[in-house]
């Protein structure tokens, strides 16, 4: 995945009714454009931006059928931005524990004893 469908993406998420949209065309195999916008309290042309912004970074795809507009969930796409985001935002991972070796607790509880 290129830096900008990732950044696409992120913005995409990052907007809440925007994600609401995304969650429920995702729980649905597709939905039409006009079920949408009986789903949410705003107006057709606030739903049409969002699944504008949700097809330009790749999201969602539509199919139409006459003057009907379905959208679906783009899984793939899911899949390679998740992966994207463990990869850039990967820890190094910690050097296990010598076996027999006593963990200790929180700051907290390190007080505590003190």
């Amino acid at each position: 995945m290129d830096s900008d469908q990732f950044q696409r993406i992120a913005k995409a998420l990052a907007d809440p009714r925007r994600f609401e949209i995304l969650e429920h065309i995702a729980s649905r195999a597709e939905v039409g454009c006009q079920r949408l916008c009986g789903c949410f309290p705003v107006r057709q042309a606030t739903i049409s931006h969002h699944l504008k912004e949700l097809t330009t970074a790749g999201l969602v795809e539509f199919r139409k059928d006459g003057q009907f507009v379905y959208y679906r969930v783009r899984p793939s796409v899911l899949d390679e931005y998740m992966a994207e985001l463990r990869r850039r935002t990967a820890v190094p991972s910690v050097p296990a524990a010598p076996a027999g070796a006593r963990k200790v607790g929180s700051n907290a509880e390190v007080a505590k004893r003190a």
